[in-house]
């Protein structure tokens, strides 16, 4: 009786006050309870990754270290969603020095991907998939230089535990075989692939038990020979000479020439919280800049999930993603100033007053701003239809004060659809968010970094970590990290309510909105010009968190059920 007075309380937007012992009231669905600790912390998107990482932690591991231990063990048991062959980016708190680092360790295109080159082939925009879709995988160079900078055990250790999952076998989760079903003509497409990906003809089942061999022999030579096993040595070798036999771009100096870079992260203040994302080539600012436009309007008093709050965080999304479709690519790539503008309070302050409350925009374009071309160019507006959730996330806290959110990807499922050789390795397709439009900022170049849409975050309060927290899923990403802050800073929720409430996501011409929330919201977003869609959760990918209370210091996990995850600490 208690869940249906709390679920009327919010279809009316009447608060309610969480009883101890009441189940979450903003999700109906609600099933988890926060996952509190002081030892350690740590919420993957798959129970096997965050046990390998908790066993690193209580082995006395550091957050890094237990960081990358599940982080190579999802690369082997959430094949669909990331590997060995994908991207990595990284915000590394370090306790002892008291500072924030971001790591940037996605790959570059080949030195022989030139426009001239597509042009050659007949083709007029970059393939979604296949040989001329792949960049240089970032993953294993982000694993050694997080390890070697902030970490205690060796890359050996950490990549023990997926050897041996790979090796000899594990039990495919429910989420993860449904995902792997629904990619299966995909696999099929090239034989090596259906190989290694599809045995026996088909997906694995739930329970099933999927090894990967080769793969494990790569672990394992990068486990002996490290990161330069892979971008120097064998593993290199092989890719490029796989490459060169299906008429690919890359080749050997490319893999050579692979370098991850720190950078600085970018921020914004909402609402007294300090929000951090990752700079260019990631669109971190996109969700930075739809805080600062919603910052404007009293949310709170609009009620969650009300026709007129999602309404609002859908034209603050519309706005940003304009920006991002002009502007966004390799950071060496965007004019100077341009990202310091699109995520200042007065900028959001101009394109807030583009707003109309009760009525979706036709269009909102880019603003042209200093050292920019007089009209923008946009292209890559929405990724619509793909990258749903075909990503992963994972956050890890010390009982020493050191917090790591990390997010690695294929980009689509499977990737690029290729197995280079014998490696067992699924390759990214990441390049094919470049473009082929003369002068925009992400067209194609040798040796560049594509648009990218992976963005861990981090949340400082007084100088400390609040929260860390992701959002997977491509354009989701930070309309995603956007709705889970409100939740937590305007609607008051709990880590675990905040993540798993349900959510929308604009794409392209839709609205896609979570199948719970009420159809008299849905028919009022109707009303106010939007084309509603009902989804099921997984169009909205999937949250994993960890809040730290600023008294207690007590680490609070949360784990979105849309994913098979898990947060667990001691």
């Amino acid at each position: 009786m208690k869940q249906l007075a709390a679920a009327a309380l919010l279809a009316m937007n009447f608060s309610y006050t969480q009883v101890p012992g009441d189940r979450p009231a903003a999700n109906p669905r609600s099933t988890r309870s926060v996952v509190m600790g002081r030892g350690g912390m740590i919420a993957t998107s798959q129970p096997l990754a965050s046990a390998a990482g908790l066993k690193v932690l209580q082995d006395g591991g550091n957050a890094v270290d237990a960081a990358i231990t599940a982080a190579a063990v999802l690369s082997v048991v959430e094949p669909s969603m990331n590997g060995v062959g994908g991207d990595l980016f990284a915000i590394v708190y370090d306790a002892k020095s008291g500072k924030l680092h971001v790591l940037n360790a996605s790959g570059r295109s080949a030195y022989a991907a030139t426009p001239d080159v597509f042009t050659a082939r007949n083709l007029t925009t970059i393939p979604g998939s296949g040989v001329l879709s792949v960049s240089v995988p970032g993953v294993v160079d982000g694993w050694a230089t997080l390890l070697a900078a902030h970490g205690t055990i060796p890359l050996a250790r950490a990549v023990a535990p997926a050897i041996q999952y790979a090796k000899n076998g594990y039990p495919v989760s429910e989420i993860i075989s449904g995902q792997w079903h629904n990619s299966e003509r995909k696999l099929r497409a090239d034989p090596v692939t259906a190989a290694t990906f599809l045995p026996n003809g088909h997906a694995p089942q739930p329970g099933e038990i999927f090894a990967n061999p080769h793969l494990a022999a790569t672990l394992e030579q990068i486990a002996s020979g490290g990161r330069d096993a892979f971008y120097k040595g064998p593993i290199a070798a092989a890719i490029a000479a796989d490459m060169k036999k299906r008429n690919g771009l890359l080749d050997a100096r490319d893999f050579a020439d692979h370098t991850s870079e720190w950078f600085d992260p970018i921020s914004t203040n909402y609402r007294g919280y300090a929000v951090y994302e990752l700079g260019p080539n990631t669109q971190g600012f996109c969700a930075l800049e739809m805080l600062n436009i919603l910052e404007g309007f009293d949310l709170k008093a609009l009620g969650h999930n009300s026709a007129a709050y999602l309404h609002l965080v859908v034209e603050a999304k519309r706005i940003a993603f304009a920006d991002r479709a002009a502007y966004l690519a390799d950071a060496g790539s965007v004019p100077p100033g341009v990202i310091k503008t699109l995520i200042s309070k007065e900028y959001a302050a101009l394109r807030r007053k583009e707003i109309d409350p009760a009525r979706a925009a036709a269009d909102y374009k880019p603003m042209q701003l200093p050292g920019t071309a007089s009209e923008p160019a946009r292209i890559n507006e929405d990724l619509t239809g793909r990258d749903l959730g075909d990503t992963v996330y994972l956050t890890v806290a010390d009982g020493q004060g050191n917090v790591v959110s990390l997010i690695q990807s294929l980009f689509d499922d499977f990737g690029s659809g290729i197995v280079a050789g014998d490696t067992g390795i699924l390759l990214q397709n990441r390049g094919s968010l470049f473009n082929l439009r003369p002068g925009h900022p992400d067209q194609i170049a040798p040796h560049k970094r594509p648009l990218h849409t992976l963005v861990p975050a981090m949340v400082m309060k007084d100088g400390k970590p609040w929260l860390s927290f992701g959002v997977m899923g491509g354009d989701m990403q930070p309309q995603g990290h956007a709705q889970v802050l409100v939740n937590l800073i305007d609607f008051g929720m709990n880590v675990q309510e905040a993540g798993e409430a349900s959510r929308v996501r604009h794409a392209g011409t839709n609205v896609l909105v979570d199948s719970v929330i009420p159809a008299d919201v849905r028919a009022a977003l109707t009303a106010f010009g939007h084309h509603v869609v009902p989804s099921p959760g997984s169009a909205f990918g999937g949250f994993q968190g960890i809040l730290i209370d600023p008294n207690t210091h007590v680490l609070m996990g949360g784990s979105d059920p849309r994913k098979d995850g898990l947060a667990i600490g001691f």
